[in-house]
């Protein structure tokens, strides 16, 4: 993935039900993400177009993935777990032992995929946020 392959991902992120986009998806942003993780984040690609993403980095300690999206008309191709292998590879070969993703509450697809794929949904504490 590249910065240059923004305005497909863009098109993509936006056409996915349940997946949720904010300023911190602006262009700057994802460049300055991928620069900081170089390496981590990809893109599937049939027909000439982008039919599948995910954003992953780490902070040292643990990974995020982002953006795990495939193309509605592409998925059940296993896109998104070879997208996600290569990621996870990755973290391994940083050093990190952990991912962790979010999926919104009422993304009923999406928590179903992972947890078909044996991630854990984990509880007991509560995520804050705040502007800075």
């Amino acid at each position: 993935m590249t910065i240059n392959d923004y305005d497909q991902m863009l098109a993509l992120w936006n056409a996915i039900e349940g997946l949720a986009l904010s300023a911190a998806d602006s262009k700057p942003n994802i460049a300055m993400y991928l620069e900081r993780n170089p390496g981590l984040s990809y893109v599937f690609e049939a027909d000439g177009l982008i039919v599948g993403t995910v954003l992953c980095g780490h902070d040292g300690r643990r990974g995020f993935i982002y953006h795990a999206a495939v193309n509605p008309a592409y998925r059940n191709q296993r896109i998104a777990q070879q997208l996600i292998s290569k990621s996870l590879q990755g973290l391994r070969e940083a050093g990190i032992d952990k991912c962790h993703l979010f999926v919104l509450d009422d993304n009923e697809i999406g928590q179903a995929f992972w947890s078909r794929r044996g991630w854990e949904k984990r509880s007991g504490f509560a995520v804050y946020s705040t502007d800075v």
